[in-house]
């Protein structure tokens, strides 16, 4: 059996609390980055989501005697998939006849009503998303 010594004993003994003290002050931290890396990620899925509706919106206009509301109808549908709340939808041009020639959606969705967990991070962001297609009906 080793014969441990009055130094080494005082040593173990004085290390006692330093492993609480240690995750005390580096715990907040690495919740703060891993909830950013949530909230950034959470991001990402709603830029990618509106880039989509904004296209399918663009592609259902596009084709001869449809509508901007049917294009609106598609773009919220889109979104509604992953439940974005405020998200402001506008199809140029919003008369929509046989001679136009290309039609643009846009898509503004603020964060501030959107974050995953808290929008400390990217509540003052408005993600905007846009698509222009050529329709199908110009002569």
């Amino acid at each position: 059996m080793p014969v441990q010594t009055i130094a080494s004993k005082r040593v173990a003994h004085s290390r006692r609390g330093a492993v609480a003290v240690e995750f005390a002050i580096t715990a907040p931290i690495f919740f703060l980055f891993l909830l950013a890396a949530f909230e950034f990620g959470w991001l990402n899925v709603v830029r990618h989501t509106a880039d989509n509706a904004a296209y399918e919106a663009a592609r259902t206009v596009m084709v001869p005697g449809a509508s901007a509301a049917e294009a609106t109808a598609k773009a919220t549908s889109v979104l509604n998939v992953i439940g974005a709340r405020g998200a402001k939808i506008n199809i140029t041009p919003s008369n929509i006849t046989n001679s136009t020639t290309e039609v643009t959606v846009a898509i503004d969705i603020p964060m501030s009503s959107n974050g995953l967990i808290t929008p400390r991070f990217t509540g003052k962001t408005t993600l905007h998303s846009e698509s222009t297609l050529k329709t199908e009906r110009a002569n």
